[in-house]
């Protein structure tokens, strides 16, 4: 953002911009993104919105980081409160909150998947990543009877990357599988992974 707004009307103003920046997103597209159209939807004249974004992908960049943040902070809330939890509970509510998540703004989440290039969102997913992995770390790490795995990191990581991606598959792909027999299909993956042990080391191996 090129200034950030101090008074309350201004406030406002980048609010509708950055409101106007999801709609036009929504409706026209990455490719059809530009600040005339984001200022059109806005109400408001394009050098009002050149003194708050410098060009359209800053817009892009505010309307994605929120995107994401909103994301993040459903899905962690939710573990965060079911961390007590144990076993099966435990990964039902995590797979059900990371696909609630993801539902609730279907539109935006294909936008951003399918049509905006990599970089614009690749560190911003991975902050969602970074935040479950590591509350899902100190759920392992707490409860060494709940896997054979060794390295709850580890864990952790592969267990977040997969569900994540079934997730992101159901809710884009829409494959007409009913909710709930995808997060028991969740459950039941996990609950394999974690109740396989690591096989023995071969001799010599380090």
């Amino acid at each position: 953002m090129r200034k950030t707004p101090r008074q309350a009307r201004s406030r406002r103003t980048v609010e509708r911009i950055i409101a106007a920046g999801r709609e036009v997103l929504l409706e026209d597209g990455y490719d059809a993104f530009s600040t005339n159209r984001v200022a059109a939807a806005a109400g408001v004249s394009p050098g009002s919105l050149y003194q708050y974004f410098p060009d359209k992908g800053a817009i892009l960049d505010e309307v994605i980081d929120r995107y994401w943040e909103e994301v993040t902070e459903r899905v962690a809330a939710s573990l965060a409160d079911r961390i007590g939890e144990t076993g099966p509970a435990m990964v039902r509510d995590a797979a059900d909150a990371l696909l609630a998540a993801l539902e609730a703004d279907r539109p935006l989440l294909r936008v951003v998947a399918e049509e905006l290039p990599a970089t614009r969102h690749k560190a911003r997913r991975a902050k969602l990543e970074v935040r479950v992995r590591e509350l899902m770390t100190a759920y392992l790490a707490g409860r060494p009877e709940a896997t054979h795995r060794p390295e709850p990191a580890v864990t952790a990581w592969t267990l977040v990357l997969a569900l994540e991606n079934v997730a992101l598959h159901y809710v884009l792909d829409e494959p007409g599988i009913d909710r709930d027999r995808v997060v028991a299909e969740m459950v039941a993956l996990v609950g394999g992974y974690l109740s396989v042990p690591d096989p023995p080391r071969s001799a010599g191996s380090s």
